[in-house]
């Protein structure tokens, strides 16, 4: 039988205890293998403490570290694999960063470790020499009783220089099994000492929950590259902390991206199309077209070359912070990683915290001479408020349309609405048609409902006064069009003209009547022909609908051989009430007969409009025998479509016009603005997504968060630490509002069609007026959520951003220069953020948010936040300590940026995690400095600073760090002068 099968658990062999199994025997021709049930298990653990170290020079305390390098035969050369912190000033350092070997490192009981002891003399120099080291065998570590091993540590010239004592920790499977633990003191000069103790365990069902970003079958999908550290604290009660930081960047920095960019060209290349389709123009408004044409070609292109060059990048899947002005890659977010810190403690507690950190969303490529997006936006408007009041001026003279913004933001929504609702109205026209095929009485009853519903939706759209003079102004557009209005009686002098000025933009009109004549012209009956013929249909089906049910409910063996509509079609309008537009797919005939009929070339609604002065309308359809309810219905649905998509196709031409105009005069100035603000929300949108997805893994099964999450949506809390000062001001301009566009996106969680990665990837979908992301899960993921959001309940988001500048250009903007930018940044976010928390008092209980130890309840915490946020402090970095509390307690996401996400980020990430540790898991407070520094200089941080520009140094001076908070100065010897 095979150790595997003896042992109750398959564990990795640090488990075992000397007082269970004869490890001798139990060891033999065996591996170490990592723990199943927790992928993040290392196979080996131990943490280090030396003692009675010496120096060469007996009037000084070493400053010293520990290189750990490793050889497994027949390997003949030893590899580095990891080193503590510096622990400086004393001959007995207790170490809390612990060496760890993971199911990937490859060790064995043959493998050798060797600990090189290094005193550091100098930490910005850089300068050191090594105090003397010591070897031993995986094997010896784990036969010995306790897995504790003492070793002396001798010099090159092989003399005594001190000791040191390795621990290896032990992951116990029963609490109930634990051996009696002897303990180190439990101080060394004054400092607190690792206990040897009884290890972190939890139940099985706890761990299960646990989501690994190495192996989860989600997360593997989205994240990769992932590098782990693990430290040991000691806490206040006398026990530890075990802490498993990871760093992993994510293909989304690429995929999105390529989704947005492609979304982004399908919609200005529809833009285009829209305005070809306007049809025959007069030469002014045909050249107006061709310009603003032209001006969208150039953006598409430019959309184009970046597609193109998305999809040949075969770089690695993060932007480093030294590509961040590289226009091929400008649409990707620079420096995207999640930093994770996982935490368990010795009561079973096991608890995650994750951040997305990114470099500030902003279009570095395209510089910031002319200030950020706030200030091109203030800019862009004031230009439009300006060729508004020109309008307004020449009006009396001209008689020249102007449209007022709301106008505009009103013929955008009509848009959305028509191309939503005529969608809809076909795809339950072929709903109804189908259950009337399946004879279904409660389908056809249904369906209609919502048909009707959505059809009368669509009416109410269409029937506005802005539409209809849209309308009116577009056939006026047409060359050499003529518009007339004239009495039985009316002699020529009495005659309105219209015509179009071949050399101006301005209609003239001729005649003894004003403009105003025109305002119930039979324009305006025209397009209400239009929309009353898809009132009309839809009457027509209700009738046939309840007559064919009528009949089944009384089994009638009679039927009539032509059903009349018995009901008037009624109006608005009471002039109208008497008539009735039917619209005949089949008709051909001459159209001279109607007694309104306009000219063909400004009706196209005369060639397929059939007028009828009678109230009933005849269907073209004989009653429908038993089993033939579709093709009684059949004739009525063709009718109300083609009817439904003559309107919505003349109502979108009208609004893409009057949208025409109004952008003609600051084309230029719009499409360079949007595409900026393109650029910065693709970055942003892809932080968010990251930060989405691996919050739904972590709370798949908390209700609380599920429940808020499907209530009141999602809180989305970015933190800046750019300053306002030079190109940093602009920055934070551009990333605020990228943040604010996030308003406009939704989530929809749908169930992954397989396990492989790419099915896994989300989906992106919609346009600038609103993205929706598609977040596919497994089968047996999706069906742990609520039924709400597995139904496609859309997921809202609230975002907000809070921002301190630390840097020494924020000591300038705050004595020579303007910090309101960043004021009423945190003034509209703590708007937000109260507002938030208002909507969650309203409808959601306490206990849906997490649990926390701080003695703070949460309105307090706003209510000092909000003090704070109001206080003229410099550099008040309280308020991002705050900020990022109050988000963690309602469930909230958490971002970090500055200019690259690499040297402030790092200091302001690694100081929330120790704030935590702190704070929510009770870790010893005269350890904070130390293990602060400690994950400054061994942490991930310091590796994203390679991965980043290929040196492991901050970009920091010491000049520089003066001007920093205190709690945010990284440890000597860890930074230098190199590229940002």
């Amino acid at each position: 039988m095979s150790a595997r099968e003896r042992s109750p658990r398959h564990r990795p062999w640090s488990v075992y205890r000397a007082n269970t199994f004869d490890l001798s025997s139990e060891m033999m021709g065996l591996t170490l293998a990592g723990n199943s049930q927790d992928p993040d298990e290392p196979v080996l653990e131990f943490s280090l403490a030396c003692s009675e170290l010496i120096t060469p020079s007996l009037d000084r305390k070493p400053n010293s570290f520990v290189a750990v390098s490793v050889t497994t035969p027949p390997q003949a050369f030893w590899t580095k694999h990891a080193q503590t912190e510096i622990i400086e000033g004393t001959s007995n350092p207790i170490f809390l960063s612990s060496i760890a070997f993971f199911q990937d490192s490859l060790i064995n009981q043959q493998t050798q470790v060797k600990l090189s002891v290094y005193d550091v003399k100098d930490r910005s120099q850089g300068t050191m020499y090594l105090l003397g080291s010591s070897l031993f065998t995986v094997k010896e570590l784990l036969l010995e009783k306790q897995h504790r091993l003492h070793l002396m540590l001798r010099s090159a010239e092989n003399e005594r220089v001190g000791n040191i004592t390795i621990i290896a920790w032990q992951m116990e499977e029963k609490r109930d099994q634990r051996a009696p633990v002897t303990r180190l003191p439990d101080t060394i000069n004054g400092r607190m000492v690792l206990p040897v103790d009884e290890s972190l365990t939890e139940s099985l069902g706890i761990r299960a929950k646990y989501a690994s970003l190495c192996k989860d079958t989600l997360l593997k999908s989205v994240f990769g590259g992932a590098m782990s550290r693990m430290y040991r604290l000691p806490t206040t009660d006398g026990n530890h902390l075990r802490i498993l930081e990871q760093m992993a960047e994510s293909v989304l920095s690429l995929n999105i991206p390529r989704q947005f960019v492609k979304l982004l060209l399908e919609e200005d290349a529809a833009r285009v199309c829209e305005l070809e389709e306007l049809g025959v123009l007069s030469p002014c408004w045909e050249g107006l077209r061709r310009q603003i044409v032209t001006q969208y070609q150039t953006i598409i292109l430019n959309y184009q070359e970046t597609l193109t060059d998305l999809h040949q990048y075969k770089g690695p899947s993060f932007k480093a912070s030294n590509l961040k002005a590289e226009k091929k890659l400008e649409f990707l977010p620079t420096n995207l990683h999640i930093q994770r810190m996982r935490v368990q403690d010795d009561s079973g507690s096991d608890l995650t915290y994750d951040i997305v950190t990114i470099g500030a969303p902003a279009a570095h490529s395209q510089g910031f001479k002319n200030g950020g997006l706030r200030k091109l936006i203030h800019k862009f408007e004031e230009a439009k408020k300006h060729v508004y009041e020109e309008g307004c001026s020449s009006m009396s003279s001209s008689q020249s349309i102007v449209y007022i913004p709301q106008d505009i933001m009103r013929a955008k929504e009509i848009i959305a609405h028509i191309n939503t609702l005529k969608t809809q109205v076909s795809y339950y026209a072929e709903r109804l048609s189908r259950a009337a095929k399946d004879r279904s009485s409660n389908g056809l009853e249904r369906t209609l409902a919502i048909l009707a519903d959505k059809t009368r939706q669509l009416v109410t759209v269409c029937d506005c006064k802005l539409l209809a003079n849209a309308i009116q102004a577009l056939n006026a557009a047409r060359p050499e069009y003529i518009a007339s209005k004239t009495s039985p009686t009316a002699g020529d002098a009495d005659q309105v003209m219209l015509r179009n000025d071949q050399d101006t933009l301005v209609a003239r009109w001729t005649g003894r009547n004003s403009r105003s004549s025109l305002h119930i012209s039979w324009h305006e009956e025209e397009w209400e022909k239009v929309w009353l013929n898809v009132d009309k249909s839809l009457e027509c089906i209700i009738q046939r609908v309840d007559k064919l049910l009528q009949k089944e409910r009384l089994q009638s063996d009679s039927c009539e051989d032509v059903f009349q509509c018995d009901q008037t079609c009624t109006s608005k309008k009471g002039n109208l009430e008497r008539r009735a537009y039917w619209i005949n797919p089949d008709y051909r005939g001459d159209t001279s007969s109607s007694s309104t009929s306009p000219s063909s070339s400004s009706s196209p609604v005369s060639s397929i409009c059939h007028f009828h002065t009678h109230k009933n309308c005849n269907t073209p359809a004989e009653e429908a025998a038993p089993g033939e309810w579709s093709e009684a219905l059949y004739p009525l649905l063709t009718t109300l479509t083609d009817c439904v998509a003559m309107m919505s196709d003349k109502a979108k031409k009208a609004m893409v016009f009057l949208l025409m105009q109004d952008t003609a005069p600051t084309i230029a100035m719009d499409l360079s603005l949007q595409y900026r603000r393109d650029v910065v929300f693709c970055q942003t949108l892809t932080a968010l997504i990251c930060g989405f997805i691996i919050k739904l893994r972590n709370c798949l099964h908390d209700d609380g968060f599920l429940r808020q999450l499907y209530t009141i949506g999602l809180l989305a809390q970015f933190e800046s630490l750019l300053s306002t000062y030079g190109e940093e001001l602009s920055m934070l301009e551009d990333m605020s509002i990228g943040i604010l566009d996030l308003r406009n996106v939704t989530f929809k969680v749908t169930q992954a069609t397989s396990a492989s990665s790419p099915d896994m990837l989300p989906v992106i979908t919609g346009n600038r007026d609103g993205f929706n992301v598609r977040i596919p899960l497994p089968g047996s993921m999706f069906d742990a959520l609520p039924r709400e959001i597995q139904n496609g309940m859309l997921l809202r988001v609230q975002p907000v951003l809070f921002s301190v500048g630390i840097n020494e250009q924020q000591t300038l903007a705050e004595k020579f220069g303007d910090t309101s930018l960043q004021e009423l940044i945190n003034m509209e976010s703590l708007a937000r953020l109260n507002s938030y928390y208002e909507q969650f008092k309203e409808v959601l209980p306490e206990d849906c948010l997490p649990r926390s130890r701080s003695q703070t309840c949460l309105p307090e915490l706003l209510r000092f936040l909000g003090q704070n946020v109001h206080a003229r402090k410099n550099k008040n970095v309280d308020i991002l300590w705050q900020a990022a509390e109050i988000c963690r307690r309602l469930n909230g996401v958490r971002f970090t940026s500055c200019k690259s996400a690499k040297d402030r980020t790092a200091m302001s990430v690694t100081l929330e995690q120790c704030l935590i540790l702190q704070h929510e898991h009770g870790m010893a407070p005269q350890v904070f400095t130390q293990a602060l520094d400690c994950m400054r200089s061994e942490g991930c941080r310091r590796e994203n600073t390679m991965k980043n520009v290929g040196c492991r140094k901050y970009a920091f001076n010491t000049l520089q760090l003066k001007a920093f908070p205190k709690h945010y100065r990284p440890p000597e010897g860890t930074y230098g002068k190199v590229e940002t």
